[in-house]
């Protein structure tokens, strides 16, 4: 039996792909939070709650692993702090906005397209059956 590589050379990655290699395959933690932010700009509590809504309670981050996580995208240059902010009615001056910068979205697009080929690998091997929407 022959085992072939998944990527079997450069000329088979996608531009998302190559540009997002140093940084993949990502956690699945840093993956939903990117995912979160590719919505649009959240402060950490609403990135909390969107990972949890968007998984129904699946993936629960503990603000410890989130803010730690943050720091992680933020020295990689995958995320910035957004220096302006809402209106005052709607801003509490202790949150924190961020915001995926292109080569985040990047990043996450390498990272949705390298798992959506393993996954179409599990469904040609009878692993899934039908496609889940989100």
């Amino acid at each position: 039996m022959t085992i072939e590589p998944f990527f079997c050379g450069a000329e088979t990655l996608s531009a998302a792909q190559s540009n997002a290699e140093p940084f993949g395959p990502l956690t699945p933690s840093r993956f939903h939070v990117l995912l979160a932010l590719a919505g649009g700009d959240l402060h950490g509590y609403a990135i909390l709650k969107e990972v949890e809504l968007r998984t129904r309670g699946k993936v629960r981050l503990s603000t410890g692993t989130l803010y730690g996580i943050i720091k992680r995208l933020l020295n990689d240059g995958l995320i910035v702090e957004l220096r302006s902010r809402p209106a005052e009615s709607e801003d509490d001056e202790r949150r924190r906005y961020y915001r995926l910068t292109p080569e985040g979205r990047q990043v996450a697009t390498a990272e949705a397209e390298r798992m959506d080929e393993i996954l179409s690998i599990a469904r040609s091997r009878n692993l899934l059956k039908k496609t889940r929407m989100a």
